[in-house]
């Protein structure tokens, strides 16, 4: 008995000794990261104790009760995301400031508008195609998903190569930034595409115009946000399967994608695709060598959390691509006949071999990405990127093989930048940048053929302020300025015939640094000197409803293409001829937009006007003849351009299931200089849409697309030539558009749920349902052939 009672007035003795040894106390403040405000409500929980609190109007708490030591807390708040803190114990008063993101960036107000969803970018023009929309185009290019969003069209090569149009502009003047990067792949050539592989997109979003200064002050026509999905902050293993079959081609692509991630921040992710189609096919005929063969993948390694994060990242993207065998023609009288003619003059079985002529194209990009948060200031970012583009252009030469080359083009280019989003203030935020890049391009020699364009070095460097003002809950201004220099050092050979022919024996003999007889070697260094500047309006009115308006200054610098072009451009099967004296284009645009969204209806208009001062045009000017042929003259020239249209779209949620939409561009171009219509501007499109939407029968929907082109009317005049066959002028009809054409489209989607809760979801697309002959203005071989026909694909996506 005494044994007993010793043991328990020892254990109660510790019990009350351990009781006493806890008088220690925990007080601290929850404020803004941003502008170090207080936050009032927020709850503070003490993990694996029973114990909470909430902070009062100035953002203070009180934990009495502790031991010495350390203690973890939970602190959340309804507006914020919520964080585990240590806290340490160590004073009978202890004290800490705890930090919480209170706007993040993700948090950003999102509007759905028809199939497209809007974020912010100040007073500019902007829509998103997300990754469900994307998937419906897994086997296409990026220039055929976007071609959903109201006033972009595409200038087309046949059917796999596809260059985005914004608003009547396209090449040099759309930016296009694939994961942060912008992407240096040659985008100057009408036949060159983004090298971009659709499946690493997770969004893609299109701001129209050039009213986002941070990505370059030279995006006349708009800037391409090509983004992967944001990696989830948790421990998880993830990824999907994309298998895509079609019969246009009689081929297919696949992707696979995995992403391991941590709660940390940290995250892995791997992807890779494939695609291949053999010969394509008009709804008479084959497009004979019109294939292609296509390899993507991309790697990512970093973490992410609230105060600071880094990344590294490397894709590859490799593409053979054959161009109809039929547009390449070996004299005037060819392309004559082809033009006048309703079929290609070769049309040959199907194959899955890509001959000439064609291009291959490899490219890779890495980088390396840092961002620091700072308390009660804002976001510091850091990144380094490095790209190396390599074009290969095969022609049809006689007693050789394909593997020699005529075009061999090394493109490398290293840029690093860095930026501040001061956002510690909820009233007014200004973000400022640096950016310094410098490029390099190199041609081989070895292919005996005169390159088109020379070797050169370019030394880029810009810097830009911009800053939003939020007057009110209502009204937001935002304004920004940009200055960019650039300098390009080249060394091509001019045929001496050239040179005194375009007059460059007057104006720039000076940069003659050898003088080979019928060749001139010469040393062009050129300085760009571009001003950029926005400001803009938005008020929202009503719940669901806003107006924008703004106005943006852009100046672009010439591209090497028009620049220095002296040569045949063989995919092109065209002779392209530059002009050193081309200057810096000057665009003023000024664009307002009237939208609204609510749960039954929603539209936007958005009228605009922009004038570009130095208009960089390529236009058809004669034809000469070569030991390969005759070929048509395409001639750079500059002219002052107006570009005016309206851009418009609605929708209508008429019951749950059922959803109609609709969409509109119209667009006029004219050349103030000759007063006359512009080339290659987007004729007007009417597309209307009917979906059914149903998530209870097994997420069915099935939409039906149709697609209304009409004539342009308004073209330059055609050219007269000189044809051996006649032994006369002739007129040759190379600007004429072809007639307005009517296509309609279905999509079926339905989704399973498979064991584990993993999702497959299945969908068809068929394009052109009717196999409707056509000819699209904007596609440059429209003179050789029909449009594509009829094609079924078969999409299956699994959810890992």
């Amino acid at each position: 008995m005494k044994f007993l009672f010793l043991c328990f007035m020892t254990f109660g003795s510790v019990a009350i000794v351990l009781a006493q040894e806890c008088p220690y106390s925990l007080s601290g403040t929850v404020i803004d990261f941003h502008d170090k405000t207080p936050l009032a409500g927020a709850s503070v929980v003490v993990t694996g104790l029973d114990r909470q609190v909430t902070t009062d109007a100035s953002g203070r708490f009180y934990i009495d009760d502790l031991c010495e030591g350390f203690v973890e807390l939970e602190v959340s708040h309804p507006e914020c995301i919520s964080r585990f803190v240590r806290a340490d114990v160590e004073d009978e008063e202890s004290f800490i400031k705890i930090t919480l993101e209170h706007h993040l960036e993700e948090l950003e107000e999102v509007q759905v508008v028809g199939s497209a969803i809007k974020e912010r970018t100040n007073s500019s023009q902007e829509e998103t195609i997300l990754s469900t929309d994307l998937e419906r185009y897994t086997g296409n290019s990026i220039g055929d998903a976007l071609k959903r969003i109201t006033g972009v069209s595409s200038l087309n090569t046949g059917a796999a190569i596809v260059k985005p149009v914004v608003q009547g502009l396209s090449g040099s003047r759309v930016t296009i930034l694939n994961n942060g990067v912008r992407m240096q792949d040659m985008e100057w050539g009408d036949e060159h595409a983004p090298n971009i592989d659709i499946n690493l997109a997770g969004k893609t979003t299109l701001i129209k115009g050039a009213g986002a200064l941070q990505y370059g002050g030279d995006a006349i026509g708009g800037v391409i946000l090509v983004e992967p999905e944001k990696i989830r902050a948790q421990d998880s293993l993830y990824g999907k399967v994309l298998l895509n079959g079609v019969t246009n081609g009689r081929g297919g692509s696949g992707t696979l994608e995995l992403t391991k991630s941590y709660k940390n921040g940290w995250f892995i992710k791997g992807q890779a695709s494939y695609k291949r189609f053999g010969d394509l096919e008009a709804p008479d005929y084959i497009l004979s060598n019109t294939g292609i063969a296509q390899i993507g993948a991309s790697f990512s390694l970093g973490k992410n959390s609230f105060e600071e994060g880094w990344e590294a990242y490397y894709s590859f993207f490799d593409s053979d691509i054959a161009i109809l065998r039929a547009s390449h023609i070996g004299n005037v009288d060819d392309l004559i006949q082809a033009i006048n003619s309703q079929t290609p003059n070769v049309v040959e079985d199907f194959t899955y071999t890509i001959g000439s002529p064609s291009q291959e194209v490899t490219h890779h990009l890495a980088k390396g990405s840092y961002y620091k948060r700072f308390e009660g200031a804002g976001k510091l970012s850091l990144q380094y990127d490095f790209q190396q583009n390599q074009r290969f252009e095969y022609d049809l030469r006689r007693g050789e093989t394909r593997d020699i080359p005529s075009i061999d083009l090394r493109l490398t280019t290293h840029t690093i930048s860095t930026d501040f989003r001061a956002d510690a203030s909820e009233q007014n935020r200004i973000h400022l940048g640096l950016m310094a890049r410098y490029q390099n391009n190199s041609a081989d020699p070895s292919t005996g053929v005169r390159r088109l364009i020379p070797d050169y070095d370019r030394y880029d460097f810009g810097a830009f302020a911009l800053t939003e003002y939020y007057v009110s809950p209502s009204w937001v201004i935002d304004a920004g300025l940009r200055y960019d220099f650039s300098r390009i050092d080249a060394r091509k050979f001019y045929q001496a015939s050239r040179w005194a022919e375009r007059g460059y024996d007057i104006d720039f003999n000076d940069l003659i640094i050898e003088d080979l007889g019928s060749q001139l070697l010469t040393n062009p260094v050129l300085d760009y000197h571009n001003f950029s500047a926005t400001a803009g309006v938005e008020h929202t009115f009503g719940e669901d409803s806003k107006v924008r308006a703004n106005y943006a200054l852009a100046q672009r610098a010439p591209n090497p293409s028009e620049l220095f072009s002296e040569g045949l451009h063989h995919s092109a099967a065209r002779i392209e001829l530059g002009d050193l004296r081309i200057t810096s284009e000057t665009s003023h645009k000024i664009a307002v937009s009237v939208e609204k969204d609510s749960e039954k209806w929603g539209y936007v208009l958005a009228p605009y006007v922009n004038r570009i001062n130095d208009f960089v045009l390529l236009e058809p000017s004669g034809v000469e003849f070569t030991i390969r042929g005759a070929f048509p003259v395409w001639t750079y020239r500059q002219t002052d351009a107006i570009f005016a249209g309206i851009d418009a779209s609605l929708y209508s949620q008429w019951t749950p299931t059922w959803r109609s939409e609709h969409r509109f561009s119209f667009i006029k171009g004219k050349d103030e200089t000759l007063e006359g219509p512009l080339i290659n501007v987007p004729p007007v499109h009417l597309e209307n849409g009917l979906v059914y939407q149903n998530p209870q029968l097994r997420k069915l929907r099935i939409a039906v697309e149709s697609r209304y082109v009409f004539r342009q009317n308004e073209f330059p005049e055609n050219i007269e030539v000189f044809s051996p066959v006649a032994n006369e002028q002739v007129v040759l009809d190379i600007n004429t558009p072809p007639p307005a054409y009517h296509l309609l489209d279905l999509d079926l989607e339905t989704r399973l749920t498979l064991i584990a809760n993993n999702d497959l979801t299945l969908g068809l697309r068929v394009t052109n349902v009717f196999n409707t002959r056509y000819r699209d203005y904007l596609n440059r071989l429209r003179f050789f052939a029909d449009d594509l026909g009829r094609n079924l694909a078969l999409r299956i996506k699994w959810i890992i």
